[in-house]
């Protein structure tokens, strides 16, 4: 299976950064920092998490990134 780096948060620098990806069933892999329990207690209210689930907190200069991930995964074609 391939992957697409899409690419990292311009303002994480070097190590831990938070990242983006698509493979080529167009899944979104997405690195990011875990949330706080304050943010999972309030998130779980909405819709519990599964046992193999993380909720992940992406800052803003994120949002380009995953912009061009959606486009990506779109122009892939299903096989």
């Amino acid at each position: 299976m391939g992957y697409t780096f899409i690419g990292k948060d311009p303002e994480s620098g070097e190590e831990g950064c938070p990242a983006v990806w698509v493979d080529d069933d167009r899944r979104l892999l997405v690195q990011g920092r875990h949330a706080d329990v304050e943010a999972l207690a309030r998130t779980n209210a909405d819709s519990p998490q599964a046992d193999d689930e993380s909720l992940i907190v992406l800052e803003p200069g994120m949002i380009p990134l995953l912009k061009e991930a959606i486009r990506v995964a779109e122009s892939i074609e299903v096989r």
